[in-house]
């Protein structure tokens, strides 16, 4: 059984920056694809960044230029710079991992969810 764990969200101002890190249980190049989402009460999970295999990134849009994904193999971990936050990015964000290659990485393909971890941007 794989297991995922995020950690460093938090609270922070607008304008501000967090660094989400998730640890994996197993190693991370066995994974074709790896993802961030996040969610708000009410919402269905969104995807926010994925990165595949080979190094591909895919992002939505909304957080084009402000959010950098990334993964150390060596560590088994992902990483989600967040810079220039803003309240709209106040959610509970999610570590994803999936067996297939695919970008954009898609809720229906991933096979396994961290906990999630919360971040709140305040104004």
């Amino acid at each position: 059984q794989v297991h995922l764990v995020e950690s460093g969200g938090g609270s922070v101002q607008a304008g501000g920056s967090l660094r989400l890190s998730c640890a994996t249980s197993g190693n991370t190049y066995s994974f074709g694809t790896m993802g961030w989402f996040r969610q708000v009460p009410g919402k269905e999970r969104e995807r926010v960044a994925a990165i595949d295999s080979g190094g591909g990134t895919s992002y939505t849009d909304s957080v084009k230029g402000r959010f950098t994904i990334s993964q150390d193999n060596a560590k088994n971990s992902l990483y989600l710079e967040m810079n220039s936050l803003k309240p709209e990015d106040t959610a509970i964000y999610y570590c994803a991992a999936a067996l297939s290659g695919w970008l954009p990485l898609l809720p229906r393909y991933v096979n396994y969810w961290g906990q999630g971890t919360q971040v709140t941007v305040s104004s």
